[in-house]
């Protein structure tokens, strides 16, 4: 029971390793949220502000969605491309603007078809199956979907699929690799999560970090 309650002296958030994290743990710190040695590079898992009681996890891009759902973290920050395809049961609490890609379908372009419909019934490689699957069910196209991990790029060129869908920043690795956007799917920028019980147990404190954190945002786009 005791630790049950020193537990809950504590806000414990969750940041993604990765381009993610440095942004992050910026805009933490711009509201008075960090503690000594806060890195991705840290071999700590988790690091803590005893006087403010605050822990951060650093953890894998794909899990702080799991972290959050499951109270291990009382919030995180995620991609929304990577907080759509987790599924997981969260609250969403604000966009905190940067991080900004977007998702779409791209193919190889000496091999690129009329219309998005001649794609229909053919494979596409992609890290964003559930993603992928409602883009295409609500175009009617039945689709075979191969879930990759990594160089999504390579799928349509050595023949495994005939489409991807993945993210995309600057276009130049699509260019690089002759393959083209055929189809915009949505936007994804980084997005501030909770767990739902923390955010009944300790509303005070994380309704008043997400006030901070807004008007920090509001500042800098002024």
């Amino acid at each position: 029971m005791q630790t049950q309650t020193s537990d809950s002296e504590y806000l414990t958030v969750a940041l993604p390793k990765g381009k993610l994290f440095g942004l992050s743990a910026d805009l933490f710190q711009k509201i008075g949220y960090t503690a000594e040695g806060l890195s991705d590079k840290s071999r700590k898992l988790i690091i803590t502000n005893e006087e403010k009681k605050i822990r951060f996890i650093v953890s894998k891009t794909a899990d702080v969605p799991t972290y959050v759902e499951y109270g291990a973290a009382d919030i995180g920050v995620i991609g929304k491309d990577v907080l759509m395809e987790s599924q997981k049961d969260v609250y969403e609490l604000l966009d905190l603007g940067f991080g900004k890609c977007h998702l779409m379908m791209a193919v190889h372009r000496p091999d690129k078809r009329p219309s998005l419909m001649d794609y229909a019934h053919t494979r596409v490689a992609t890290k964003f199956p559930h993603i992928a699957e409602q883009f295409f069910n609500e175009h009617g196209m039945q689709m075979e979907y191969i879930k990759l991990n990594g160089s999504i790029e390579l799928g349509p060129i050595v023949g495994l699929s005939e489409s991807i869908v993945d993210i995309v920043e600057t276009g130049t690795t699509l260019r690089e690799n002759d393959l083209e956007e055929i189809a915009y799917i949505m936007d994804a920028t980084a997005r501030l999560i909770a767990n739902r019980v923390s955010f009944k147990l300790k509303f005070d404190r994380i309704h008043q970090m997400v006030e901070d954190l807004r008007q920090v945002l509001e500042s800098e786009e002024q």
